[in-house]
């Protein structure tokens, strides 16, 4: 095993606009976003911190004025956090590139690298592990975190031979080769980063993998079919935060598991139901006769009296209306759905608007 000084540093590329999730990533990053009653990073930062990671790097681009005021200086995990801003957009290898100079540059270090999207319940440390295991002479270059799915022709494949070294990576495909898929965490040799052009987008999945690969360097698989989920649209983030709250997804970042999660600065009133692993934000109020269903409902905003919200996002300062019922939708900030509605599943609510 390599004789490595320091602990494993941690980068979380965290610079997209999260189109995906409008309305409610029109006022804030999405990876921000509340998911199971804490902001989705700090489940992030919480499991590399128990991983053993000792400092983390945030690669940030829009708003990345918020991440610091809501994230701190990592102290609260027992971690150093740094932030470095990406001017224009890099892709995932070049916002990588782009946080080189922030890394202690011992070229044999371990950099754990995360999509700022993705909820995994996966063995961190035992990827680290392996990421060291002695292979012959080589040393490992990258290793990819793979999960297993039932279907891989929506996703690109990363076939392995029976040693877990990554053969190619071949995209998206009506027959694929393999239903192994990128999971969207690496653990790179600190070296390789600094191979990485600079000044230009660059994609590690289209260019660094395949290059790394074609050259002979040794990247290797880590399959490990644990929890895993992209938290990329509205859905997604409700389904997220449900299983975080019910326990279904493993996180450090809170405690006990679950029918529900209520900030001890909401308000609920004794006559209202929240429950199938729904998560109140501080400030939210729910009021007389309301149900909410494995919902997200979000700082400052209400719901109103005999209400009913399923499975749907209420933004920041949103209003729903008494009696009113919202079911599979989302609604932004400040929005305003008026008593008596009833919204269509897959309804958005633009911010500030009143349906």
């Amino acid at each position: 095993m390599t004789d490595r000084s320091q602990a494993p540093e941690a980068v979380i590329v965290a610079g997209g606009f999260g189109s995906r999730l409008l309305p409610l990533t029109a006022r804030r990053p999405k990876h921000l976003l509340d998911v199971g009653g804490v902001p989705f990073l700090e489940h992030q930062i919480s499991r590399l911190a128990e991983a053993g990671v000792r400092h983390v790097v945030l690669a940030t681009s829009y708003h990345a004025d918020q991440f610091e005021p809501v994230l701190g200086d990592g102290s609260r995990w027992g971690i150093r956090l740094s932030y470095v801003l990406e001017e224009v957009p890099l892709g995932t290898g070049g916002a990588i590139r782009n946080v080189a100079d922030a890394l202690d540059p011992d070229p044999d270090g371990a950099v754990v690298i995360l999509n700022g999207d993705v909820l995994s319940g996966h063995d961190l440390a035992a990827q680290l592990k392996d990421f060291d295991t002695p292979r012959g002479e080589e040393s490992v270059a990258v290793s990819l975190h793979l999960v297993e799915v039932a279907d891989a022709r929506a996703f690109g494949c990363v076939p392995t031979d029976e040693n877990g070294r990554v053969l190619d990576f071949v995209e998206k495909s009506d027959n694929p080769v393999t239903n192994q898929v990128n999971a969207g965490c690496y653990i790179f040799r600190r070296s390789v980063i600094d191979t990485i052009p600079t000044g230009r987008e660059v994609s590690v999945e289209r260019e660094t993998f395949p290059g790394l690969v074609g050259e002979g360097r040794l990247v290797v698989g880590y399959v490990e079919t644990a929890y895993w989920r992209d938290v990329g649209t509205p859905q997604a983030l409700v389904d997220a935060s449900r299983d975080v709250v019910r326990g279904i997804a493993p996180t450090p970042a809170i405690g006990a598991a679950g029918e529900a999660r209520i900030d001890p600065a909401a308000r609920v009133a004794a006559a209202a139901s929240v429950a199938g692993g729904s998560g109140v934000m501080a400030g939210a109020r729910i009021d007389d006769g309301a149900v909410v269903s494995g919902s997200v409902i979000m700082t400052g905003a209400r719901i109103g009296a005999g209400a009913q919200v399923t499975d749907s996002v209420v933004g920041p300062g949103a209003v729903v209306g008494s009696d009113a019922v919202v079911e599979g939708s989302t609604i932004g900030d400040d929005a305003r759905v008026t008593a008596g509605v009833r919204l269509e599943p897959g309804t958005r609510v633009d911010c500030a608007t009143t349906v």
